[in-house]
C-alpha cells in the first residue's frame, strides 16, 4: 500500500488527482497541470515534497565519510548553512543517487530522492560500518518547496526575512525550521524542512498568501524546461555521472581524495555520448525511450514533454559525439526533425537554450 505524507487530507481537499511516485500516494495535478506550470513561472506555487528523503549525520568522522561517499567535496561547505549537490556513486561509478548535503551546526543534511530511499539507506548502513559517526533517517520531518517570482514575497513574515537575505544554495534555521534557497523547477524560492506536525499550518497560511497547490505533474514540467535531471531517466546505477551532465559536480582535486566510484570514472573520462536538449521542429510530442538518429550514429531520448513556457515539445536526449546540430527522432513511426540546443530550455520564466 502507498505511503501518504501528512498533508494527505489537505490535498484531497484542494481536489487532488492521485499517482503512485517511489511507494507514496502522490498528487499529479489539482485539475490542471498547465494550471499549475504557469502559476508557478508568474506567480508562486508550492509542492508537498516530503516523501524525500533526510538525513542527518554528526560525529567525529562524519566529515571524512562524506568525503569518501560522495564525488563532490563536502569541505567545500565552508559556512553553516552552505549546500552542495552531489552524485553518489557505486563502485562501477554508477549514480546510486543524485542529492544535495548542507553543512548544519553539528554536521551535516542530505537530502535524497524518494525511489531511491531503501537503495540509499542499505548502502549507508553498509557504508558506515565500523565508522566514528551517527546517521538517523529523518522520517519524523516535511518537506514544502514553494517556487516562482513571488514564492519568498508570499512566505509567512516568520521566515520570509530570513528567505530573502540567503544566498542561492544556502540554509538558515528559523526556530525548527530549516529554509533552504534551492529548488527543482528554475525558478526562485525556497524548500522549507519542517516537522510534519508544523507542515498542515504553513500549507494553510500559503493558500491565503494566494500560493498555487501543484502537483508532481507539473514538477516535471518545470524541471525539464530547466533542464534538470531526474533519476532513472538522466542517471541510473549503470550510468556514469559523465554521461549525465555531472561532471562539473565530481571534484577531482585534492588528487588524494578517494571516493567511492573515482577510479572507475576516471577509466571513462573520455565520454562517448553526450546529453543535450532538442526542440521538435513539427508536430508531437518527444517522450522518454523515443530513438534518435543522428550523422555520427544512434542516441535515445531520456525526458520528454510539451513545454507549456516554449509551447514547444522539448527533450533531453544522449546523443552520440560528435553532435550535429539537427537530428530525426522516431515518433510513432515516422521520423520527424529536431534542433539540438543546450540542455537548458528556461530559466526564470526566460528562454536561455542556444543552438549547439
Amino acid at each position: 500500500m502507498s505511503q501518504k505524507t501528512q498533508l494527505y487530507n489537505k490535498h484531497c481537499e484542494a481536489g487532488a488527482k492521485w499517482v503512485d511516485f517511489g511507494g507514496w500516494q502522490m498528487p499529479i495535478h489539482y485539475g490542471s497541470l498547465m494550471e499549475e506550470h504557469h502559476a508557478v513561472r508568474t506567480v508562486a506555487g508550492m509542492f508537498d515534497v516530503s516523501h524525500m528523503t533526510v538525513i542527518d549525520f554528526n560525529g567525529a568522522e562524519a566529515e571524512s565519510f562524506l568525503r569518501f561517499l560522495l564525488a563532490n567535496d563536502v569541505v567545500k561547505l565552508k559556512n553553516i548553512g552552505d549546500a552542495l549537490y552531489s552524485a553518489m556513486l557505486n563502485e562501477a561509478g554508477g549514480v546510486i543517487d543524485d542529492l544535495i548535503v548542507y553543512r548544519v551546526a553539528n554536521g551535516f543534511r542530505m537530502v535524497v530522492n524518494a525511489g531511491t530511499r531503501a537503495k540509499v539507506l542499505a548502502w549507508l548502513t553498509q557504508q558506515t560500518q565500523g565508522k566514528n559517526l551517527q546517521w538517523r533517517h529523518r522520517d519524523d520531518l516535511a518537506i514544502l518547496a514553494v517556487q516562482g517570482p513571488e514564492a519568498i514575497a508570499r512566505l509567512p513574515d516568520s521566515i520570509k526575512a530570513v528567505a530573502q537575505g540567503l544566498k542561492y544554495f544556502s540554509a538558515a534555521w528559523v526556530d525548527h525550521w530549516f529554509v533552504a534557497r534551492t529548488g527543482y523547477t528554475g525558478e526562485q524560492g525556497v524548500e522549507i524542512i519542517l516537522p510534519h506536525t508544523d507542515i498542515e499550518v504553513l500549507w494553510q497560511d500559503l493558500l491565503v498568501a494566494g500560493v498555487k497547490p501543484c502537483g508532481l505533474g507539473a514538477r516535471d514540467t518545470l524541471r525539464l524546461e530547466a533542464g534538470m535531471n531526474l533519476y532513472g531517466h538522466e542517471m541510473d546505477d549503470t550510468l556514469s555521472p559523465l554521461k549525465a551532465n555531472m561532471g562539473w559536480t565530481i571534484a577531482w582535486q585534492p588528487e588524494d581524495r578517494l571516493f567511492i566510484g573515482r577510479s572507475a570514472i576516471a577509466e571513462r573520462a573520455q565520454p562517448t555520448h553526450q546529453l543535450v536538449g532538442l526542440i521538435l521542429q513539427g508536430r508531437g510530442v518527444l517522450r522518454a525511450e523515443q530513438v534518435v538518429k543522428s550523422a555520427t550514429g544512434q542516441g535515445v531520448i531520456t525526458s520528454g514533454t510539451f513545454s507549456p513556457t516554449l509551447e514547444q515539445s522539448i527533450a533531453l536526449a544522449r546523443l552520440p559525439l560528435p553532435l550535429t546540430h539537427e537530428v530525426e527522432v522516431d515518433i510513432r513511426g515516422r521520423w520527424q526533425s529536431a534542433q539540438v540546443v543546450t540542455p537548458c530550455f528556461v530559466r526564470d520564466g526566460k528562454q536561455v537554450h542556444q543552438p549547439l
